[in-house]
């Protein structure tokens, strides 16, 4: 037990000091004003209307992200399980690549693409196609998230459907089961575990970003994460800048509690 203790030292000392202490930091400046007295302002200035409406584009493109991301990944997943050898390997590794390439490149990348003179405007003109104006736009911004969070929603589920029996399948043929109906009996339940991890791994990260929106959505989209970023950077507001990331942080715990009490209930009702 003390050799157990003594390897997980350095781990102890890195959480509490990247983790624990500037989450410490955060909440000090979220409970204090620019003269250090104690101040609930900040959490409160979540009600101004402007922070409101951030918040709700955040949450909106989150969902939309969340929900493209489930639709392209299940049905890709589901067939990526089915493969014999090596050939599922091989696709996966090809939507795992770009997740080794910077983040800021790949939305570099996509600006490139995605902009009035850019590859998708050129190709459309090759073709005599209308030209599209997706750029500073909230589509640009969804196409953005969906492209670099979709990894984190194939992998669960493909992993959730690798582990479902065979013999579960099997048996439900040889008791008259059409496929459609183990789909949605066998497969659908199993694979839900898989889904919920990906629904969590692409709305989290969704809801609080602001890279993407400051290069694909300009000036012109603000989300909550561009808020509180600039209030950081460009105002030097530490105190409303914590205040609202403390806010935005008890909202992604509240669905993430939301969303394991909704995997726990499943696998409860599966069994």
């Amino acid at each position: 037990m003390n050799k157990r203790k003594l390897l997980a030292g350095p781990y102890m000392v890195w959480a509490a000091g990247f983790i624990i202490l500037p989450l410490l930091i955060v909440l000090y400046y979220g409970l204090t004003n620019a003269d250090g007295g104690f101040s609930f302002a900040n959490f409160i200035a979540i009600t101004d209307p402007m922070h409101l409406k951030a918040l709700g584009e955040s949450l909106l493109i989150a969902f939309g992200s969340t929900v493209i991301s489930l639709v392209v990944a299940y049905p890709l997943a589901y067939i990526l399980s089915k493969m014999q050898g090596g050939k599922s390997g091989i696709i996966i590794m090809m939507f795992i690549l770009p997740m080794w390439i910077n983040f800021m490149l790949r939305v570099l990348a996509l600006q490139m693409i995605l902009s009035n003179n850019g590859l998708l405007n050129a190709l459309l003109g090759f073709l005599h196609l209308p030209l599209q104006h997706i750029m500073y736009s909230k589509t640009a911004i969804l196409i953005g998230m969906t492209y670099d969070y979709l990894p984190f929603m194939i992998l669960p589920i493909y992993n959730a459907m690798c582990k479902i029996d065979r013999d579960l399948l099997d048996a439900a043929a040889d008791l008259g089961a059409g496929r459609l109906q183990s789909f949605r009996r066998i497969i659908i339940p199993l694979s839900l575990p898989g889904v919920i991890s990906g629904i969590i791994m692409v709305f989290i990260p969704s809801i609080s970003e602001f890279a993407i929106a400051d290069i694909l959505g300009g000036s012109k989209i603000l989300l909550i994460g561009n808020v509180i970023e600039q209030e950081f950077s460009l105002s030097s507001n530490w105190n409303l800048g914590s205040g609202l990331s403390i806010v935005l942080m008890i909202f992604i715990f509240i669905s993430m509690a939301i969303m394991n009490r909704t995997e726990t209930d499943e696998e409860g009702t599966s069994v």
